[in-house]
């Protein structure tokens, strides 16, 4: 399956149908009143969010929903049937926006959420409804409310736990693999990774959602290389595991880097929690290595962990200490919602 997580598409509700100008004839009535029924109402545009859907791939090949008008008003009093509604479903972690691409409509976090984006029109009267004790025989009906057109931005950001972060070959896909049942593309070279990809972590009887995006190099902010904009799909992580490749000549530079494009996208990356890690030790001498963690501890100023992803040295220390802070979190959250509860509590 395709990954996409950015679409365009155009949305209209339905149109009213209009209200029936109509008189009762029948046998023996001589002066049979109005009964022109009213119309129905338009369908609406509906946005739901849908379980076993993780790309807005089907957006590319339909741009264009338009809910179903109003059935006409009839004879007999009878009332146009309502326009069919029609359901745009769309992934977990989706962001609907305006056009202008800032104005937020909605968000959705959970399965079966659902918003209104568009109210159908609503039908028109028909000739019984104007019916007045000095107008007996109205001869007008209200045409329906025309229906709303615009266009609207959807927006996916995976909802993952932990997220990887750092420069293209720093060996983040083969992280990914070596702690998750997750298949990505590994080759030696740069921006192997072209779309995100998600695995899930299993680490004794726990596990939570790893986040693998493409690498970030100098000016991703300016729209060098792929860019930063995949960098919102870890918007939402508790967690950044910012993996550093051992082979590069300076470390700090690299680190510097990645972590000027993380606050140059936006501020909540660059206060999340981070975990620093040197990955290909295995291709480093002793001396090599001690120099490399002594600069990496300078501009962190945190500890630095060592890892090698193809032999999956220090592998398991990295996935606890992202549990830690996933729990530390997590803790921190149900105190602030214990302690408003406590607060609007009044003997």
């Amino acid at each position: 399956m395709k990954f996409l997580d950015q679409a365009k598409v155009y949305i209209k509700s339905g149109s009213g149908g209009a209200g029936a100008v109509s008189f009762l004839r029948e046998k023996f009535v001589e002066f049979g009143g109005p009964d022109g029924g009213n119309g129905g109402r338009g369908g609406d545009v509906i946005a739901e969010c849908a379980d076993g859907l993780n790309t807005l791939i089907d957006f590319r090949y339909q741009q264009h929903f338009r809910a179903g008008t109003g059935v006409h008003g009839m004879g007999k009093n009878r009332t146009g049937a309502d326009g069919e509604d029609v359901v745009l479903r769309v992934p977990v972690g989706t962001q609907i926006f305006e056009e202008d691409q800032e104005t937020l409509i909605a968000d959705f976090t959970e399965v079966g959420q659902r918003i209104v984006l568009l109210k159908g029109g609503n039908g028109g009267f028909g000739n019984a409804y104007f019916k007045t004790s000095s107008n007996q025989a109205p001869r007008r009906a209200n045409p329906g409310q025309e229906g709303v057109e615009k266009g609207i931005w959807l927006r996916l950001k995976l909802i993952a736990d932990a997220g990887l972060v750092g420069q293209p070959n720093a060996g983040k896909s083969t992280f990914l693999s070596a702690v998750s049942a997750a298949k990505p593309k590994i080759a030696d070279y740069p921006f192997t990774t072209l779309h995100p990809n998600l695995g899930v972590v299993r680490i004794g009887e726990r596990e939570f959602v790893l986040a693998d995006i493409p690498g970030l190099i100098e000016g991703a902010s300016e729209g060098i290389g792929i860019g930063d904009r995949f960098l919102g799909h870890i918007e939402r992580c508790g967690v950044l595991i910012h993996l550093i490749d051992g082979t590069n000549e300076d470390v700090a530079h690299t680190y510097d880097a990645v972590r000027y494009e993380l606050a140059a996208y936006a501020d909540v990356l660059a206060d999340k929690p981070e975990i620093v890690v040197l990955n290909k030790v295995d291709a480093l001498t002793p001396d090599e290595l001690k120099a490399k963690v002594k600069a990496l501890k300078k501009v962190s100023k945190g500890e630095i962990r060592l890892v090698s992803g193809a032999t999956g040295q220090g592998v398991e220390q990295v996935l606890y200490d992202v549990l830690n802070v996933l729990d530390a979190e997590k803790a921190e959250k149900e105190q602030a919602e214990r302690r408003k509860t406590e607060e609007k509590w009044t003997p």
